[in-house]
């Protein structure tokens, strides 16, 4: 099946490229830096010739990209809690999420993947098999609540489009200083100490890929998967990076009443700070993270059996990839 990728490049997106390669499929990436792509596949040992350069915010661009693909995996999106690119982060979220998925309904491409997150359904009160919205208004929660509602509709309506929500990813192969590569930096030198009463969604990379292959078969219409994984809280995270390292990494759980002002005070400051300084206490982070939403992976686990890799391996994995190689910023 020929599919187009767009975010082939990134963390989730290069995972599943090598992950539809394994499969048989002919894959078309849409890129707007094609330099990136043999970087970012090289771990795998990965190549895809068939490359269109362009912007996913171009609407051109997306509708020739598209034309002669059978499917589609949608993973372009701007993941980022630092409050200083919410204007990108809305724009670009929002938009790549409305033209990709609106030109492949149009072009009657089977199935649709688009890549979303737990983030637009974390919320009080938990969850359940509706998988109701998010209740955090801030940048990159919002972002990702508009995109889930374009794909709700395009759902409602029929069309085969499906849904992947990761929560917060760990494992090899980052190609980027993500979000928790960053973070994670600042953990393994004990500069990062504190957490948050509460917990999050987590997944290994690994797993997002392989449930994001499975959903490609085509015919089965709209559908929607949390991705398999763990619930995360403080004293899980440090304790794996503790047993992964053989050092101790001590951290304190506050109440997140506590860190709001907190994390108010450092976006505030990181306001004045070049965009390249960022330490990764933002307050998206703290209302996730107190939330303290549980996701039910059913659907994931009785249509592709679906086991999740264990947690401490995931974190192992990935502070051995943060130590043998230097991801693009």
């Amino acid at each position: 099946m020929k599919i187009l990728v767009t975010g082939g490049t990134g963390f989730v997106g290069s995972h599943a490229v090598a992950e539809l390669a394994a499969a048989g499929h002919d894959l078309r990436l849409l890129v707007r830096r094609p330099e990136q792509v043999a970087a970012s596949l090289a771990p795998f040992g990965t190549e895809v010739s068939d490359i269109v350069v362009g912007d996913v915010l171009d609407e051109a661009v997306v509708t020739a990209a598209i034309q002669g693909c059978d499917a589609v995996v949608h993973a372009a999106a701007i993941y980022s809690l630092d409050p200083r690119r919410a204007a990108d982060i809305l724009r670009t979220n929002v938009r790549a999420t409305e033209l990709v998925l609106g030109q492949a309904v149009a072009a009657g491409l089977d199935p649709i993947v688009h890549v979303s997150t737990t983030v637009a359904l974390t919320r009080y009160g938990g969850s359940g098999p509706e998988l109701p919205l998010g209740d955090i208004n801030l940048p990159y929660a919002q972002s990702k609540i508009a995109s889930e509602i374009i794909a709700r509709r395009f759902q409602d309506a029929g069309a085969p489009v499906v849904t992947i929500y990761p929560g917060g990813v760990y494992g090899p192969n980052d190609p980027y200083y993500g979000d928790q590569t960053e973070r994670f930096h600042w953990i393994l030198r004990n500069r990062f100490p504190l957490w948050i009463k509460g917990g999050m969604h987590v997944n290994d990379v690994r797993d997002v890929a392989k449930l994001i292959t499975a959903a490609t078969a085509p015919g089965r219409g709209p559908r929607r998967y949390v991705v398999p994984g763990h619930h995360m809280d403080g004293n899980k995270l440090y304790g794996a990076v503790t047993e992964a390292t053989g050092r101790r990494h001590p951290h304190v759980d506050l109440p997140g009443a506590l860190m709001g002002p907190s994390t108010r005070a450092i976006d505030a400051v990181q306001r004045l700070l070049p965009s390249k300084w960022h330490y990764p206490a933002d307050r998206e982070g703290v209302e996730i993270v107190r939330r303290n939403t549980h996701f039910n992976t059913t659907p994931a686990h009785t249509d592709f059996s679906l086991t999740p890799i264990p947690f401490p391996q995931s974190i192992a994995d990935t502070i051995t990839s943060l130590t043998t190689s230097t991801p693009h910023r």
